[in-house]
């Protein structure tokens, strides 16, 4: 799945955020859990019949489509106000853009589940980041999470386990990486952000303005020409708009505004691990010894990261 700017990182908007009850809440949370970490090997069957560029284009285009409709039908949908401007490009540009961009011409060479693991590094590059930027203190526990987390990256990418000859799988797990370091600098703004709106209502907005960029790399890379449309591919473009961007954005947020933060900043975490689950089930991918040893650590760094950015608050 492609993240937008994560809700448990934004600020309270002055508007009334609806909330649901904790047992709902906690049905969406694996609702979400599941369809964005099953979406990693729907993306990349979906590549097989779609470029990368133009994959992007239709999931935003879906994706604004729906939220505008349920916005519409909340009375909820506003222009951008000048103060949230900023964040509006911010995210539009780097995490609707560029990041979608990068995980989806990665995956076109990387498995579906090292794929979802390596996206979700992006909290060990908000913690550097934040340290740098905005004069934050990393304290122990959010240390000794940055450290497992590099660790895992160091055994994912060990000479034993990854193949270091092939250059088309050396740029793909960089593309993914970059995506990482990209969606840290998004949220870095985001955290610094005086909301003037629900971030649900900027979603839409931000990937409109997300679309003419996809578009235009489309058009100048990847012919018209090189889509093949499918009853497949038209399947996995209705998951990834109104059901993968759109329902997981609105349920995140939901999710986010009705549970303890805790439940949430550990419980997205589930996310790589579904990814990597349905990769298997669905794609045949194996489970080696790195993948999985890649994945404890990093899983643990993350949620030691977790815990000491909410003990810090």
């Amino acid at each position: 799945m492609a993240r937008t700017a994560s809700p448990e990182t934004t600020r309270s908007p002055r508007l009334p955020a609806a909330t649901v009850g904790p047992r709902a809440a906690l049905s969406l949370l694996l609702a979400v859990i599941v369809l964005w970490g099953v979406n990693w090997p729907v993306m990349k069957v979906g590549l097989e019949s779609i470029p990368p560029f133009w994959f992007a284009v239709a999931r935003m285009a879906l994706g604004a489509a729906t939220l505008f409709v349920v916005l519409a039908w909340r009375g909820l949908v506003r222009l951008p106000s000048r103060r949230d401007l900023p964040v509006l490009i911010s995210v539009g540009v780097l995490q609707m853009a560029v990041f979608l961009g990068l995980i989806n011409t990665g995956l076109q060479t990387v498995e579906a589940g090292r794929s979802a693991l390596l996206a979700y590094t992006t909290p060990l590059w908000v913690t550097p980041a934040a340290m740098l930027l905005l004069g934050e203190r990393m304290g122990r526990l959010k240390t000794l999470g940055w450290g497992l987390g590099m660790g895992g990256l160091a055994v994912l990418f060990n000479p034993l386990g990854f193949d270091w000859a092939d250059p088309d799988v050396v740029l793909g797990n960089a593309l993914l990486l970059g995506a990482g370091m990209v969606g840290a600098a998004a949220i870095i703004h985001v955290r610094r952000h005086d909301w003037d709106s629900l971030p649900l209502q900027l979603a839409p907005w931000q990937m409109l303005l997300a679309l003419p960029l996809l578009l235009g790399a489309a058009l100048l890379s990847e012919p018209v020409s090189s889509i093949r449309p499918s009853w497949e591919l038209t399947a996995v473009l209705l998951y990834n708009g109104p059901i993968a961007t759109a329902f997981c954005f609105w349920a995140s947020v939901t999710v986010t505004r009705s549970l303890p933060a805790i439940t949430t900043s550990l419980g997205f975490l589930g996310v790589p691990m579904a990814g990597i689950a349905a990769a298997t089930l669905w794609l045949g991918e194996p489970v080696t010894a790195t993948l999985a040893a890649g994945l404890l650590l990093i899983l643990a760094g993350l949620a030691a990261v977790n815990l000491g950015e909410l003990r810090k608050a």
